[in-house]
């Protein structure tokens, strides 16, 4: 697994990020080489790490979750411990696990918006107008009116050290988001890149820009 450099503005010549690229794999062998992940990357046996994959259809509940919000037309709904209510992952869809050591461990939030500055930047490669709105995590339209959600956020941190991540929607199969609420978001609805810019667009042509953006940014933030 390759060793990436970042550059940032503070001297990162001693830090490594271990990328990952792991294609489709099913939520609960990703959950579980996660976990291992973790530990290593917790007990620094193991550089800071950026798992990229996509997962086949499944739902994932975080801990808000109530058992009403759960859909039942036979999709496997999980329950994991990362904050947050539920929401889908499937084909069409890059997700990314970055599993590294906080350089300052109680400043979540913070690392939350400098996540949703990288899928910003990403999506603004492609020209797409995005950005964050206050008081609701992930990377939304700036539709003025009716702003919807292309990417989603949620982290944890144990030991200092962040697990879960964010998911940008490429171009999913977007009819999963309607058996549930995303995030527990009523009034908010779900896009993709392929939607906003009404053309068709791979995860393959996303993940080297995602990948770029993503990996300055945790150079930034890691210990």
């Amino acid at each position: 697994m390759p060793l990436v450099s970042a550059s940032s503005d503070r001297d990162i010549s001693n830090i490594s990020i271990e990328i990952q690229r792991s294609g489709l794999v099913p939520y609960e062998e990703a959950l579980a080489n996660q976990r291992f992940v973790h530990s290593e990357v917790s007990q620094g046996i193991r550089p800071n790490t950026l798992i990229l994959l996509e997962h086949p259809s499944v739902y994932t509940a975080g801990k808000r979750t109530s058992e009403i919000e759960k859909p039942t037309d036979g999709t496997p709904v999980i329950d994991v411990d990362r904050g947050g209510k539920i929401t889908w992952h499937g084909p069409g869809q890059i997700v990314g696990y970055p599993i590294l050591r906080l350089a300052k461990p109680t400043e979540l939030v913070g690392f939350v918006r400098e996540i949703e500055g990288a899928l910003i930047d990403t999506c603004k490669e492609f020209g797409l107008n995005v950005q964050r709105i206050k008081g609701r995590s992930g990377v939304w339209t700036c539709n003025e009116d009716n702003p919807k959600k292309i990417a989603a956020i949620g982290i944890r941190v144990a030991k200092g050290t962040t697990m879960h991540g964010f998911a940008l929607n490429v171009n999913p199969d977007l009819g999963a988001f309607s058996q549930i609420i995303p995030c527990g978001i009523a009034d908010a609805e779900v896009t993709s890149m392929a939607q906003e810019l009404q053309r068709e667009i791979t995860s393959q042509e996303v993940l080297p820009i995602l990948e770029r953006n993503i990996v300055s940014t945790l150079a930034k933030v890691s210990a």
